[in-house]
């Protein structure tokens, strides 16, 4: 199965918790004034990657604590990162996966359908960092989020409730497993 990409990160400690792999997706439709991915945007930039080469490159490190889906718009190519959680969690149980989305949490379930995928992606999710950058919410104090209004949720918490569950105070001390 094939995926756009923008980029791969390997060894990275600013993408989430951990020493993480992170894999940037090509295409947005949000365009967030201030985002530090513009080259991200063009849905026809970017090349194009099987899903397996990925899963290759992800699993020749095994130093990694987690994957992030970053973008350009994870969620605007849920069907092959869903392809690629499961070939990870399937090979490396114990290693957590996060992905970042412009979309709100209440946007995603509200609007999942089966042709979409998003209910299917957030299922293999451990955390989520959701809502758009708002450039005069900008924050260099905040882990891993750009502006004041995105949130890290743990999204198996927040499915088993229904609601957005953010992660707890302490959740880059914590290790991000699937319950």
């Amino acid at each position: 199965m094939d995926i756009k990409i923008a980029g791969l990160v390997d060894d990275s400690i600013v993408d989430g918790p951990g020493v993480r792999y992170a894999v940037f997706v090509q295409g947005c439709p949000h365009h967030c004034e201030g985002c530090h991915n513009p080259q991200t945007w063009d849905f026809e930039g970017g090349t194009v990657m099987t899903v397996e080469e990925i899963f290759e490159k992800i699993t020749a490190d095994r130093m990694l604590d987690g994957v992030t889906f970053s973008g350009g718009e994870p969620f605007c190519q849920c069907k092959p990162l869903v392809c690629l959680a499961d070939m990870l969690r399937k090979h490396r149980p114990d290693i957590n996966i996060i992905s970042y989305t412009g979309f709100e949490f209440e946007y995603l379930t509200a609007h999942a359908t089966e042709e979409n995928g998003y209910m299917k992606l957030l299922e293999r999710l451990d955390g989520l960092v959701d809502g758009r950058f708002v450039l005069e919410k900008r924050s260099l104090e905040l882990s891993f989020r750009g502006s004041s209004n995105q949130r890290f949720l743990d999204v198996p918490a927040s499915l088993r409730e229904g609601r957005a569950v953010e992660m707890r105070d302490d959740w880059n001390d914590i290790e991000l497993k699937l319950i």
